[in-house]
């Protein structure tokens, strides 16, 4: 089955995200890609809706952010795209507001997680911005570290406007934060294109066995279960799970039930609401994982 690539375009307000967007729409229209676009605002009028030409399918999520208020609105806009158009790949611009791991939390609904390829999230950053990141308040300064510990590719925007050393000190702390980025000084958010095709948001261990490097990056997982399973069973699944296990949802048949249950667990706390219907038994997970074989292993022994 084809997979739509999703990419998402992270970094804070005024950093180069629309852009980039304009130059990436300009390469997948050279290579006859069929795309889409979601672009999210937090206010009620759309500002950089005109960067994508009327032939692009755009979604245009206004009046909040996809990670918290319109997470309903984005799940159906993006359900609508996958529907309507064959597409080879989604880009969704975020707001300057958005934190990555609730981006991806919105977009991967259970509905359609299995269709979704997510190939990584692109940051751009502020390199004069970057400096000086220590006035900001506490909540944006930490902002700013979460949308660059995350990211897989780090753009430094306005790289003509610092010095060599300066240049130099915001890649070594960049890099510090995140190993395993490619980070890239850039002027008006100019990259080589072959960075976006060549990205792959899942590292892989070199070999079966291979020792797992810690790895900062926020990687994804879709199990589709076969069979009800025991829900003491899956209580006990999930008190063995990692701290690197930020987010899961989706639907859990239980033997004990003739519908579903639609399950929502965030950074340690689950949460079971009863659904009266049949449903997809996908369970979406979100964390940072090199290696998800255990998990699976765990969930088909539950399923016995």
């Amino acid at each position: 089955m084809k997979k739509t690539e999703v990419y998402i375009l992270s970094g804070f307000l005024g950093t180069g995200k629309t852009t980039l967007l304009k130059q990436i729409l300009q390469h997948e229209k050279k290579n006859d890609r069929t795309i889409a676009v979601m672009m999210n605002e937090l206010g009620n009028v759309s500002i950089d809706s005109d960067a994508v030409e009327t032939d692009v399918p755009l979604k245009e999520l206004l009046g909040g952010c996809i990670c918290c208020t319109i997470q309903d609105k984005l799940e159906s806009q993006l359900q609508g795209l996958l529907f309507d158009h064959n597409l080879d790949a989604i880009y969704i611009e975020t707001t300057g507001a958005a934190h990555p791991v609730e981006v991806l939390d919105a977009v991967l609904s259970p509905l359609f997680a299995e269709k979704l390829d997510i190939r990584g999230i692109v940051t751009t950053v502020d390199g004069t911005l970057w400096l000086n990141r220590n006035t900001f308040n506490p909540q944006v300064h930490q902002l700013l570290l979460e949308q660059v510990k995350h990211a897989d590719i780090v753009i430094i925007n306005k790289s003509d406007l610092l010095s060599e050393a300066e240049q130099a000190k915001i890649n070594l702390e960049i890099q510090s934060l995140n190993t395993n980025a490619k980070c890239i000084l850039s002027s008006f958010s100019k990259i080589p294109m072959q960075l976006l095709e060549s990205m792959s948001h899942t590292k892989k261990a070199d070999r079966a066995g291979a020792h797992v490097q810690m790895d900062l990056r926020l990687t994804t997982f879709v199990h589709q279960f076969q069979n009800p399973v025991s829900q003491n069973g899956f209580e006990d699944f999930l008190r063995s799970l990692p701290e690197t296990i930020y987010r899961i949802k989706g639907y859990v048949l239980f033997d004990h039930s003739q519908y579903p249950d639609l399950f929502q667990y965030s950074y340690g706390m689950p949460l079971y609401m009863k659904e009266y219907m049949k449903m997809p038994l996908n369970l979406v997970f979100i964390g940072q994982v090199t290696d998800w074989s255990g998990i699976e292993v765990q969930l088909r022994e539950l399923e016995g």
